[in-house]
């Protein structure tokens, strides 16, 4: 081996084995050892008479460490660095291959070259014990009783005379710490932490408990700590059995310890009774009787049994041979019953004496469901008062099973049903409220109120509906409706204020002093429903890159809420997009009027950055256009009842210029549809005029012979022109009617009378039935061959290829949303 100390210059050395001390370097060539300072001076040389097999260092003051030297004859000796003399300690027959001294310096083991461990006496050369297969050594640095030695693929580890503890571990063992084992495999040193449990329980099974702490102490688990402190207690050793248990921390075990120590201390001396202390403590209970009734103490069994109320065993430790002991103990019951220090006991006591409002009070502030259900069972049903408390108790408990059948048992619906509704259990609560409709305001109200806390506000709006609560569901529907308009989900708010017109209604047929508040709010609610309605497609195409809406439906989208627009603008509906939307469905269509007008109206507004360089831009551009509009669109705005054309926007309103007239729109596409609506004259009954308009009997056509066909599609009203030709108008008293009523200034409504009834055919009407207080409305299709459908729920008119379209894509009514299938 070449070593190398390099200070100012670097030399060479040639040695077997090196060891380094604080001070020194120890150099081993054959037979020779040299001691060398770090400077590279030699200060010592040490000549053996064989060859050296092993050295070790072993510790002491710096500078006078010493050595444990094995030489291949077995010889043994020890050499301190600062003397020339080596100390033999011991002769083997054989060579040396490993050694090492225990930390008292009084035991010295080796392994010789035939693998054997051999475990010596210094002072008096005995040998105390050998172990095969080791090939390396070492002494616990902490306990002067345990050493471990490795071979043949296992580590072994040593205590005292016990048998040998073995696990698998590859290399030699060059120390042993505590309970870390440092080992070298080939080139790599690693510390194994070694559990010393298996040696304390040897020490354990030969009640050596001091011992034991010792190993104990390198390193066990709490476990192992706790039985060592049950054993040293059950042995009585209180020292050993205190220091476990504060390692443990268990203050019970150590408040016991420290009474024993200061009874002792007083100059009790009778172990047999401390123990019987410990078995009580670790619920020996029989063992610590036993032993207390051996040593005299009777009376400290009793009270034992007595405070655990074991009353049973404490009347078989009595017996019927001591009247006063058993006396004792029947007042010892009684008062442990009355005081309630073991509320079970007392409380099948209380059962037993016929106490059940005590027994129930106990059992229930205890939360014991089993015992309550069995006393609730077992009461009368006439014993309302028990029974009630029971189910107070169960309901305080979540236990509702145990509650509803107590309450069933008493009859009591109303608390039954209160039960449910705290509960949260829906569905029973309906299913007794559908029994007793009495109690209907119990269950809907609540279940509202919960429904619109978790954000559920439509079905929070239908159960105050059917719990009769009006003015609780308009609040709700309000509510939505804000949150919808806020939240820019126009169609919703449409929606939900169609739901609010209809609500209103229900509330004006229920309360006359309401009535007419409740009607102007239909009617307000009514319109802000259809503008929201409207807007919602304008919003979209505004504010997304796509619109599934063809330009003229935008076009006539953009006129009619324009013309509605005539008063105050609702919240949320925004002038400058149905402006901006009109003005580039205009350039599209043609109505360069219209889009001039327009963007001059947004030159007034507030304009959005977005829009702000398009309109613009549109501005400009659109100067180089006509000044006229398509006159396509402008004969579109004919009025069916005087047949005035109508400017595109109209600042009166949706009604015709002329007559004053209400146009009628499809509410998908917004065109003006061919009606007029007619009023009946006074006298004319809604019932008899539908009579009325079922009496006329088919006209035979003229050319092929073919008539009208009607068509229905669920409670919806159609009407369509097969291959016929239009009757003559001159011929139609209603068109006569309509011609002659026309008024000036103001708008004068077509009245008919029976006569003009009986001559409409029933394919050419559409009638809105709404329910009272309002009227129903009529209405004359004056271009028969034009299909109209009404949805029956919200009396909203549609062409009809439109509204199935519509149908078949929703499933509802675009409008109202009621599904299709549904009876109105």
């Amino acid at each position: 081996m070449h070593y190398r100390i390099k200070e100012k210059i670097c030399r060479k050395f040639e040695c077997n084995l090196l060891v380094v001390c604080s001070q020194h370097i120890i150099l081993c060539q054959e037979k020779r050892l040299q001691c060398l300072s770090f400077t590279s001076v030699k200060e010592k040389e040490w000549l053996m008479e064989s060859l050296i097999r092993y050295i070790k260092v072993i510790g002491g003051p710096p500078g006078r460490e010493g050595l444990l030297v094995g030489l291949k004859n077995g010889a043994i000796l020890k050499i301190f660095v600062d003397n020339p003399f080596a100390i033999t300690l011991l002769k083997l027959s054989t060579s040396v291959r490993c050694l090492d001294m225990s930390t008292s310096r009084n035991k010295l083991a080796v392994v010789d070259e035939h693998n054997t461990c051999l475990v010596y006496d210094i002072n008096t050369k005995e040998l105390l014990f050998q172990e095969p297969n080791a090939n390396s050594v070492a002494w616990n640095t902490q306990c002067e009783d345990m050493l471990c030695f490795s071979g043949s693929g296992y580590l072994n580890i040593k205590a005292s005379n016990f048998p040998v503890h073995q696990q698998k571990l590859q290399g030699f063992v060059v120390g042993y710490n505590g309970s870390k084992i440092f080992c070298l495999h080939v080139y790599s040193m690693s510390a194994v932490e070694v559990p010393q449990s298996a040696p304390m329980y040897q020490y354990l099974e030969r009640k050596m408990f001091k011992e034991a702490y010792q190993i104990a102490c390198l390193g066990v688990t709490d476990n192992d700590w706790r039985d060592l402190a049950t054993e040293a207690l059950e042995g009585l050793d209180f020292d050993t059995a205190k220091k476990a248990f504060i390692r443990i921390r268990d203050l019970r075990y150590l408040e016991l310890i420290n009474s024993i120590e200061e009874r002792k201390k007083r100059g009790e001396s009778d172990n047999e009774l401390f123990l019987a202390d410990v078995h009580a403590y670790q619920g020996k209970f029989h063992d610590a009787a036993k032993l207390y009734k051996r040593t005299g103490h009777q009376p400290r069994a009793l009270s034992m049994y007595t405070d655990l109320r074991m009353f049973e065993y404490a009347k078989e430790f009595v017996g019927s041979t001591d009247p006063k002991n058993t006396r004792m103990l029947m007042a010892k019951q009684a008062d442990w019953a009355k005081s309630s220090k073991e509320p079970r006991a007392a409380a099948e006591m209380y059962l037993s004496a016929g106490e059940h409002l005590k027994a129930i009070d106990i059992i229930g502030e205890h939360g014991w469901a089993d015992m309550l259900i069995d006393i609730a069972r077992k009461l009368d049903k006439a014993e309302r008062e028990p029974l009630a408390k029971c189910a107070a108790y169960f309901k305080q408990l979540q236990h509702h099973g145990y509650a509803s059948e107590t309450y069933a048992k008493m009859g009591d619906q109303q608390a039954l049903v209160q039960l449910h509704v705290d509960a949260r259990h829906w569905d029973e609560a309906f299913s007794l409220a559908e029994k007793h409709t009495q109690l209907k305001d119990l269950v809907y109200v609540p279940y509202a109120q919960w429904l619109a806390e978790n954000d559920r506000f439509e079905e929070a709006q239908k159960a105050f509906h059917k719990a009769g609560r009006q003015n609780e569901a308009v609040k709700v529907l309000e509510q939505l409706t804000h949150n919808a308009v806020g939240e820019s989900r126009f169609n919703d708010a449409g929606y939900y204020y169609w739901m609010l017109s209809m609500q209103c209604l229900d509330i004006a047929r229920d309360s006359e002093e309401q009535e007419a508040e409740m009607r102007r709010k239909f009617e307000v609610f009514q319109r802000l429903a259809e503008l929201y309605h409207v807007y919602h497609s304008i919003q979209r195409y505004t504010d997304e890159p796509f619109s599934s809406h063809m330009p003229e439906t935008l076009f006539n989208i953009c006129r009619f809420l324009l013309n509605n627009l005539t008063k105050d603008v609702p919240l949320g509906i925004s002038k400058v997009n149905t402006l901006y939307a009109l003005a580039k469905q205009s350039r599209k269509l043609g109505a360069f009027k219209l889009a001039r007008y327009s963007y001059e109206k947004l030159q007034e507004l507030h304009i959005p950055s977005r829009f702000q360089e398009a309109i613009e831009l549109g501005s400009l551009t659109v100067r180089s256009k006509p000044f006229h509009d398509s006159e396509d669109l402008i004969e579109d705005m004919m009025c069916y009842r005087c047949s005035t054309t109508n400017p595109l926007l109209n600042s009166q309103g949706s009604i015709c210029i002329n007559c004053k007239q209400p146009f009628i729109y499809s509410s998908s596409s917004y065109e003006v549809l061919p009606l007029v609506q007619f009023y009946l004259e006074e006298g004319v009954g809604d019932e008899e005029a539908v009579c009325l308009i079922d009496l006329e009997v088919p006209h035979t056509e003229k050319g092929s012979g073919a008539g009208w066909q009607d068509r229905s599609a669920g409670e919806s009203q159609t009407m369509t022109l097969e291959n016929g030709t239009e009757e003559d108008p001159e011929d139609d008293p209603f068109t006569a009617k309509m011609s002659f009523e026309q008024g000036g200034s103001h708008f004068v409504p077509v009245r008919v009378s029976r006569a003009v009834l009986r001559s409409m055919s029933r394919r050419d009407v559409l009638i809105k039935r709404w329910p009272l207080p309002l009227q129903w409305e009529y209405f004359r299709s004056l271009l028969p061959d034009v299909s109209i459908t009404m949805c029956p729920t919200c009396f909203k008119m549609f062409h009809s290829e439109d509204y199935e379209l519509l149908v078949l894509q929703h499933n509802c009514c675009p409008y109202c949303r009621r599904p299709i299938d549904e009876p109105n």
